[in-house]
């Protein structure tokens, strides 16, 4: 039996480890005859200035490295085996380790170690802002420089500034076409005092945001009604008036005010037909931007000539137009039928579409006349008939062939508008040409993904669809394109820029002019040759 030395005699002898490892012969250490030396050993040796060295430095290791894996390889290795006579575990695969043992076992807590500090939380990432609702502030020096601006075109005017005064504002710091100065000054001038102050200007224009818009964006919050996210054809009615009233290009028509309506609602139409691509009324913001108005106002308020302005705002293509629709409307009523319809182009059209324009399929009549169509409907039909290559009029006659509906043109349908095509040829005793073969033809011309159908997405990559809808119902356009004209090639080739309906809107406001002025000679000299007449009297 080993005998255990006295405690006063444990604090004079020095450590040494190599004692505390057991013989194979000593019992285990949880035998009872050597729990209490044992015990009393591990507090001696807990008490040692080197051992509190020691356990300071594994504790400020293991703080720093974050986990408690460094700091146990560090233990001594009389701590790590324990002198226990139970072998190791296995070690557990990482993927089994992770899974609990059943759905009650509440996992262990790794952070529960003394020497294991707790883990330390990832600091919380602040996302900056990224939506205003009334748009995105300016930064402090670009709002400084612009209030500075106002103080300068605002000074000497202390009661506010005039509409014809606030030209220079719309202009030169809102960088708006000058057109747009009546919409504007009313927007800010709500009580209808005839003046905008400095302060009221600040409010509208810095305050609320707009001086950081994109420019789509301040023509759309400008033009819209205060309830409404979306724009009407009246919101183009101010600045289409002070268009018409400022404009160098436009001042021959305050003569004739009917004529000045007339234009202001052709170039409404116009935009709304090219930008409103589902016909609904209502342009929205997203629809604005995708579109080229914005450049074309620009356009409009730095050229002197209008009519050099080819999208939307031109005259001659409001009269060319006008003239067409007049030209239609017999009685003059303001109204054309199927029968006046027909006659379009020199009986261009067969009767088989002119059903489906007046079925109201490609698009809804705004008359309210049942088998009328007004002069908005006309407007889309002529753009739509001049030029088959844009998108909208893709639409418009895709929506024509379509005979069920179902968003895909099968050979049927093709056969179906080609047949009075063809009658119409043998009548004119035109060399007649089988479907089978324009069908190949109308294949190859558009390419389509699959040969049995054609979708609207096939006539969107294809550049001949204009060709396409000419062969199944336009008979003039067709010949003509079979003939294939030298002098409209080479005219293609020379202003590769314009449009087909450009092309058309110039060889027919040519054609007008050149008529008008036939009609002034023959009528002057006919009064010459009455008063040549009546002179011997």
């Amino acid at each position: 039996m080993v005998e255990a030395p006295a405690p006063a005699d444990l604090s004079a002898l020095p450590l040494q480890v190599d004692l505390l490892q057991l013989p194979p012969e000593v019992p285990a250490p949880g035998a009872p005859a050597l729990r209490g030396v044992l015990d009393r050993l591990f507090a001696h040796w807990l008490s040692l200035p080197d051992t509190a060295a020691l356990l300071a430095s594994l504790v400020h290791k293991a703080k720093a490295s974050g986990g408690g894996g460094a700091a146990a390889a560090m233990l001594p290795s009389m701590m790590l085996q324990g002198g226990a006579a139970v072998p190791p575990l296995s070690p557990r695969s990482p993927r089994l380790s992770r899974r609990p043992s059943s759905l009650g076992a509440v996992p262990p807590n790794r952070s529960a170690s003394p020497l294991r500090p707790p883990a330390a939380r990832p600091a919380k990432e602040v996302i900056p802002q990224f939506y205003f609702q009334d748009g995105r502030p300016p930064p402090y020096e670009v709002k400084k420089q612009c209030i500075s601006t106002v103080d300068q075109l605002f000074a000497g005017h202390s009661n506010g500034l005039r509409a014809p005064e606030f030209r220079m504002v719309t202009r030169e710091l809102c960088k708006l076409p000058t057109f747009f100065t009546t919409v504007l000054f009313d927007k800010i001038d709500k009580e209808s005092t005839g003046f905008v102050a400095r302060d009221a200007f600040i409010d509208f224009w810095v305050n609320n945001n707009l001086m950081s818009m994109d420019s789509a964006t301040q023509v759309f919050t400008i033009l819209k009604q205060q309830n409404h996210n979306y724009l009407t054809k009246e919101d183009f009615k101010p600045i289409l008036k002070d268009l018409l009233d400022n404009h160098p290009g436009l001042e021959f028509l305050k003569s004739t005010p009917e004529f000045q309506e007339r234009y202001a609602e052709t170039v409404v139409y116009r935009i709304f037909y090219s930008l409103n691509r589902i016909g609904s009324g209502h342009l929205t913001l997203r629809e604005l931007k995708r579109g080229n108005l914005l450049s074309a106002l620009r356009h409009a308020d730095d050229e002197e000539d209008i009519n050099k302005v080819l999208r939307y705002f031109s005259y001659e293509h409001f009269y060319v137009i006008y003239c067409k629709f007049w030209e239609l409307d017999t009685d003059h009523d303001f109204f054309i039928d199927k029968e006046n319809l027909i006659k379009y182009g020199n009986h261009a059209l067969t009767y088989r579409i002119v059903d489906r324009i007046f079925s109201e399929v490609p698009r809804k009549f705004t008359s309210k006349v049942e088998g009328k169509m007004g002069y908005e409907d006309f407007v889309h039909f002529i753009l739509s008939e001049e030029d088959k290559s844009s998108a909208p009029s893709q639409e418009y006659w895709f929506k024509c062939i379509d005979l069920d509906g179902n968003g895909i043109l099968t050979h049927i349908e093709l056969q179906f508008f080609f047949e009075e095509q063809l009658h119409r040829m043998e009548c004119m005793a035109q060399e007649p040409v089988l479907f089978e073969d324009i069908l190949c033809q109308l294949i190859d011309m558009i390419g389509p993904e699959n040969d049995s159908y054609l979708t609207l997405k096939d006539f969107r990559r294809c550049k001949l669809s204009g060709h396409f809808f000419n062969i199944l119902f336009n008979l003039n356009k067709f010949m003509a394109f079979e003939a294939r004209d030298p002098f409209l090639i080479r005219q293609m080739r020379e202003e590769p820029s314009l449009t087909d309906w450009d092309r058309f809107a110039r060889r027919e406001y040519v054609r007008l002019a050149m008529e008008e002025d036939g009609e002034d000679a023959s009528n002057a000299s006919g009064d010459v040759w009455d008063e040549s007449l009546e002179s011997p009297f």
